[in-house]
C-alpha cells in the first residue's frame, strides 16, 4: 500500500501507467477489437491509382500500402512488441540477475572470470552485435527476442554484481557465516531477496530498451519479418512513401515513442519509491 501511496503521488508515473494499461489491454484484445485481420488486403483500401487511403471514417488510421487497415497492424504489432519486450527482457533480466549475483558472491578467480567475460560482452556494441546475431539466425518472433536477451544482460550483471559485494560484506551475512549457514541459504534466502527490488526495476525500465531495439531490428530487416506486423517493420515498409502517406510512419513511430516514454517512466518512479538510497533525493 505504501508502494502504490507513493506511486499515485506522481502524476507522470500514473501517466505512464495508463499508457502501458492501455496498450496491453489493446494488445491482448486486438482479435476481438480489430476490425480487420492484419493481413486483409481490403478491396477498397486503396485509391483508384493504387495509393493508401489517409485517416478517414472507414480506416480511422488510414491504410497502408498493401490497401490494409493500420490500426489494426498496430494492435496486432503492439502484441509482437510486447512479447518480444517481456520475454527477452525477463531472460535478459534472469541471466543478468544469476551472472552477477554468482560473481559477487563466490568473488576471486571464478568471480573475477565470471566479470571478465562480462567486460567483453560489453565491448561489442549492442545494436551491431543484435544485427549479426539475428543474420546468423532465420529471424522470427522468438529468435528476436533471445537475440536482444543476449546484449542486454550485460548492464544487469554489472548493477547486480556491484550490490552483491556491498552485501557479502554486512553484518548480518558474516553471521549467518557463522551459524554454518549454507551457500544456498545465504543466497537465496539473504541475498537475492535486497537485489529484487533492482531487478523489479530494471525489469521496467529495459522493457523500453527492448521495444526500441526490436523496432530498430525490424526497421533494418533482421527483426521480425512480414507478414507479422511489428511497429518496426510497419514504418520499414512504408519508409518510401514518407511523404506521400505520412501518417504510415507517424503513427507507429508515436506508438514507439509513447511505449518506450511510458515504461520508463513507470521504471523511474519504481526505481524512487524501490531504492531506499533515492528517498532522500525526492
Amino acid at each position: 500500500m505504501r508502494i502504490a501511496r507513493e506511486f499515485l503521488r506522481r502524476p507522470t508515473a500514473v501517466f505512464g501507467l495508463v499508457v502501458v494499461l492501455l496498450v496491453v489491454i489493446g494488445a491482448l484484445t486486438a482479435p476481438l477489437i480489430a476490425p480487420y485481420a492484419p493481413d486483409e488486403q481490403l478491396f477498397d483500401g486503396l485509391t483508384l491509382e493504387g495509393a493508401p487511403i489517409g485517416p478517414d471514417a472507414a480506416f480511422l488510421l488510414g491504410t497502408d500500402t498493401l490497401g490494409r487497415d493500420l490500426l489494426t497492424r498496430l494492435l496486432f504489432g503492439a502484441r509482437t512488441s510486447l512479447i518480444i519486450g517481456v520475454v527477452a527482457n525477463g531472460t535478459a533480466v534472469t541471466i543478468g540477475l544469476g551472472i552477477g549475483m554468482l560473481a559477487g558472491y563466490l568473488r576471486g578467480p571464478a568471480g573475477n572470470a565470471l566479470m571478465r567475460f562480462t567486460d567483453l560482452m560489453m565491448a561489442f556494441p549492442a545494436l551491431l552485435l543484435a544485427i549479426v546475431l539475428a543474420a546468423l539466425f532465420h529471424p522470427s518472433l522468438w529468435i528476436v527476442a533471445m537475440v536482444i536477451a543476449m546484449v542486454n544482460w550485460v548492464q544487469v550483471a554489472r548493477i547486480v554484481y556491484t550490490e552483491t559485494r556491498g552485501l557479502v560484506e554486512r553484518d548480518f551475512i558474516l553471521a549467518e557465516r557463522s551459524l554454518g549457514a549454507g551457500h544456498g541459504r545465504i543466497v537465496f534466502r539473504h541475498i537475492l531477496p535486497h537485489l529484487m527490488p533492482t531487478a523489479i526495476v530494471w525489469g521496467t525500465l529495459g522493457i523500453a530498451t527492448t521495444v526500441l531495439l526490436e523496432a530498430t531490428l525490424s526497421f533494418l530487416g533482421v527483426g521480425v519479418q512480414p507478414p507479422e506486423p511489428s511497429w518496426g517493420n510497419i514504418i520499414f515498409e512504408s519508409q518510401s512513401f514518407f511523404t506521400a502517406a505520412p501518417w504510415l510512419v507517424i503513427f507507429p513511430g508515436i506508438a514507439i515513442l509513447l511505449t518506450a516514454l511510458s515504461f520508463n517512466l513507470v521504471g523511474d518512479a519504481l526505481r524512487d519509491i524501490l531504492d531506499p538510497t533515492q528517498r532522500g533525493r525526492m
